[in-house]
């Protein structure tokens, strides 16, 4: 073997194994307790391993839904607030597996980096645990990327990867949604993961640092506020539909808003009808709309506005739905009814809004 002097290494091209083995080192017990059965939550092999029998399943369809943050990370990266958007980053994944009526077994992470800090990056994975724990998955694998020259020093990006199972003929939404159902909202936490290339540009054009008071929030810095994890529905929700048998559909208000997203739990030839004073808009969307300029229809179709969860319900049993859903630390609204799609000139509405939203701040 020839002994080369001065020979590069990897770490001379901006890549540290070192760096990584000590983030292994750091997430190992974070990891471990995220355990579940089925799985024991260890890292280190080439692949996560789950057991659906000893999870208690019979007869299970398996569910999978990946999504990132967007460029929410981009405020954590420049507040040095990391902590929360691992929370966020399993949110967006198993909140779009409860909507089918599936239980979250397990989760992924994918951590791409310019130049890896273990710290920022244990900081990362901690709040990633910490939303497995809070949604009952097994953290059970996942991939850090150090990649000089695709991203800048401080610049990182994530993914997230779910998978849950719901037993066969349990999965939503059910067939026989009707006019009439109700249509019931859960409380967000406040932007969640969506928009935030608007709310950064709103920001930007306000003058205002994410170190100033929050406008709406003034106890919190405004970078602080705005990075409010997203909320977590699972186990309410699994709750809800497992103790009443009423609830016929869900629907996870992301990217699209109310607008875009209630339609995609419907028949093709229904729609809802939402009365808009019903909905509590939080102060963040009230600042953000008066700031920005922005009308009611587009806040509609790219925030939440307040409310991070639809649920379609059985009309005779928005009680108990609501008594249970209380009781699993929900806030929860009756927003509108299940009615006939629209049509006119302007084509078809599945979203008919009545009334208009209480931005006054």
């Amino acid at each position: 073997m020839i002994d080369r002097k001065n020979g590069l290494t990897y770490a001379d091209s901006g890549v540290d194994i070192d760096a990584g083995n000590r983030l292994v080192d750091l997430i190992k017990p974070m990891v471990r307790a995220t355990a579940r059965a089925g799985a024991d939550a260890e890292i280190g092999g080439f692949g996560g391993l789950f057991d659906l029998k000893a999870a208690g399943f019979k007869d299970p369809v398996l569910v999978a839904a990946t999504d990132g943050v967007g460029t929410k990370v981009k405020i954590a990266i420049e507040t040095g607030l990391h902590g929360g958007i691992g929370i966020d980053l399993v949110a967006m994944s198993v909140n779009d597996l409860v909507v089918q009526g599936a239980e979250p077994l397990f989760f992924l992470d994918y951590f791409a980096c310019g130049k890896l800090d273990p710290d920022a990056a244990a900081a990362i994975v901690a709040g990633v645990a910490e939303g497995c724990r809070e949604s009952g998955c097994a953290l059970i694998g996942g991939e850090t990327a150090e990649m000089p020259g695709l991203y800048k020093a401080g610049d990182y990006d994530l993914a997230g990867f779910a998978v849950g199972a719901a037993e066969r003929g349990t999965l939503l939404p059910s067939v026989d949604i009707a006019v009439g159902d109700a249509v019931v909202g859960l409380a967000s936490s406040g932007v969640h993961s969506n928009g935030f290339s608007l709310v950064r540009k709103i920001v930007e054009n306000s003058g205002l640092g994410f170190d100033a008071p929050a406008p709406f929030s003034p106890v919190m810095t405004l970078g602080g506020a705005l990075l409010a994890p997203t909320k977590l529905y699972v186990k309410s929700c699994l709750r809800a539909i497992r103790e009443t048998g009423a609830i016929k559909g869900l629907a996870h208000i992301t990217g699209g808003g109310f607008t875009d997203n209630i339609p995609r739990v419907l028949p093709k030839h229904l729609g809802v009808g939402i009365d808009l004073a019903r909905l509590p808009v939080l102060p963040v969307f009230k600042w953000l709309a008066a700031q920005g300029g922005i009308a009611e229809l587009e806040l509609l179709r790219t925030f939440n506005c307040g409310i991070g969860m639809i649920a379609i319900v059985k009309p005779d049993a928005v009680e108990q739905v609501t008594q249970v859903l209380t009781e699993s630390g929900e806030t929860v609204a009756l927003l509108g009814e299940v009615i006939p799609a629209r049509r006119d000139e302007d084509g078809e509405h599945r979203v008919v809004y009545n009334g208009h939203l209480d931005l006054a701040q």
